[in-house]
């Protein structure tokens, strides 16, 4: 009997027993992980729901049911090893040969251990998108391993995910851009040309105004602003989103589409969404301009759409370029950056005036310090007033910033410590994850010729040491792990829940010895080492991390 399938036939025999004892009451039987092992493997707080009705302490009622539960299904004292009432909890734990069960699909399944077949539900997820006016910084990695993460998740768990990237080129900032790139191609011939008033004075604008003077030579030098400013604009443009392309590669962060803002003006996008808004009744014109009815949906004011010179406003934009996602999808997700809390309700009231309510979640990725040991780090070598992310994979590679830009919960500010990153201890979080990965895969080659392949149909019954059974049910949480991260958009689960298998596998590691002469144990004991690598590789995977076999 599986896991799920045991808990389910005591969830019935105990929901039996209330109504049986209390006929008025309808009680949800339900479990969670004791905080201590030694409580069990899963606990049920039933009792307490039925404490009021019964007139009876909570402890009391706990005994009533668990004595009951087990008169009227007799067949629980084989699932379970114990039941037991406990401050008026039911602890819960169960027979060995159930884990031993969830072993066997584990090695069975492999890979597919807890994959979701292709569902047909669509998923639009964007997330990363910075302005094409400088290179990706340390917040955008942040945000682009948290939805890459979510992305690898939500596919594993059988949506099928368009992964975007807008490219806001539309508004006043993209002509700061080809200002500051001209000032730079100017200085190349007269070092005292001025840097444009609000423009982007960072050294990375320099290569390549030099190569547009290698390209066109004095051509623009004496031009007038209306010839040279979209030239400088777009070739800036089409330079700084090209690098943010390749350091996303980089990162191992794909995107299925890179959405131009000015592909959607031109496209006829933008009046589409706003004729959508008209027909339903929720804009109105006032002073020339023409607003939303924002204020309908939760926002503090309406909004205006088209300025009273028919400029189209940014939150136009986000009118049109939501409307064509949530028309197509059946859920989309928006991870924006630490600046953009006010925009939560205002976007999530875009997607109920557009008619379609709940379908749009809106995260924020928090704000990211970067320490060495005890030092803020705050200057970049190469970019002057900013840490590009390719610094950051140049000092402590891939594999590290992934992992640890998902450790905390989205909502968290996170504080990474480069110095951590790059120690070869178990204090580097990641370090310690792959560390496991490749103890086990050491172990493995250790292991006697043939004794791998026997291992995965071996019986299972010599595992009943607590550290073992302790592994087991660590490795068959995994789907649950999964399916809680697409749920509640919450990737940092996948990197406790990696941390937790290398925690309980070295345990395991340490208290029983894998290799022994009692060949019985031994492919017992192998066949946990392979369940427990097939997991934890699945796992780094789903986080963009490798999981190497020797290190």
């Amino acid at each position: 009997m599986r896991v799920d399938d045991a808990l389910r036939s005591f969830a019935d025999a105990t929901a039996a027993a209330a109504t049986q004892q209390y006929p008025e009451a309808s009680p949800q039987v339900t479990f969670e992980a004791p905080r201590r092992p030694e409580f069990g493997d899963f606990a049920s707080n039933v009792a307490f729901s039925l404490a009021k009705v019964a007139r009876r302490s909570p402890q009391e009622v706990a005994k009533l049911l668990a004595a009951e539960a087990l008169r009227n299904a007799p067949e629980l004292a084989e699932v379970f090893q114990e039941i037991e009432p406990v401050a008026g909890f039911i602890n819960l734990r169960l027979a060995p040969k159930v884990w031993h069960e969830e072993l066997s699909r584990i090695l069975s399944d492999d890979e597919n251990f807890g994959r979701t077949p292709p569902h047909g539900s669509r998923v639009s997820l964007e997330f990363g998108s910075a302005n094409p006016t400088g290179p990706l910084v340390v917040v955008q990695g942040r945000s682009m391993s948290i939805g890459a993460t979510l992305a690898n998740a939500m596919r594993f768990c059988g949506y099928e995910v368009f992964v975007e990237w807008i490219i806001n080129d539309a508004g006043g900032q993209l002509d700061a851009l080809g200002r500051s790139v001209y000032a730079r191609y100017r200085q190349s011939f007269d070092p005292g040309f001025p840097l444009p008033e609000n423009g982007y004075p960072g050294e990375y604008l320099i290569p390549i105004a030099l190569r547009i003077r290698e390209r066109d030579g004095q051509r623009w030098v004496g031009a007038a602003e209306t010839e040279w400013l979209p030239y400088f604009s777009t070739a800036g443009r089409d330079e700084l989103v090209a690098e943010q392309r390749q350091t996303a590669r980089r990162f191992g962060v794909e995107y299925d589409h890179w959405q131009s803002e000015r592909e959607l003006h031109e496209s006829g996008q933008v009046t589409e969404g706003i004729e959508h808004l008209r027909k339903l009744g929720l804009t109105y014109e006032a002073d020339g301009a023409l607003f939303f009815r924002a204020m309908q949906f939760g926002d503090d004011k309406d909004r205006v759409l088209l300025r009273s010179d028919g400029r189209p406003t940014y939150f136009c934009m986000d009118v049109a370029y939501h409307y064509q996602k949530l028309k197509a999808n059946d859920r989309v997700v928006d991870i924006l950056g630490p600046d953009h809390h006010g925009y939560i309700e205002r976007i999530k009231g875009i997607s109920a005036a557009l008619g379609y309510p709940g379908r749009l979640d809106v995260i924020i990725a928090q704000q990211v310090a970067l320490m060495r040991g005890n030092e803020q780090v705050a200057m970049s070598k190469r970019a002057g007033e900013i840490v590009t992310l390719d610094e950051i994979l140049d000092e402590v590679g891939v594999d590290a910033a992934r992992f640890f830009f998902i450790m905390l919960a989205v909502e968290s500010p996170l504080t990474f410590d480069l110095q951590l990153a790059v120690e070869k201890d178990s204090e580097n979080p990641v370090y310690y994850v792959q560390y496991s990965h490749a103890r086990i895969a050491s172990v493995l080659r250790n292991a006697l010729a043939g004794d791998v392949a026997a291992a995965r149909s071996a019986s299972f019954e010599p595992l009943a040491h607590p550290a073992e059974l302790s592994l087991i049910r660590r490795l068959a949480e995994f789907p649950n792990v999964v399916r809680g991260v697409v749920e509640r958009l919450a990737p940092h689960r996948l990197a406790r829940y990696a941390r937790d298998v290398a925690s309980e596998f070295h345990q395991f590691y340490t208290e029983c010895k894998i290799l022994t002469g009692e060949r019985e144990v031994r492919l017992a004991r192998l066949a946990l080492c392979l369940a427990a690598k097939s997991v934890l590789a699945r796992t780094l995977s789903l986080a963009g991390v490798s999981a190497p076999d020797s290190m």
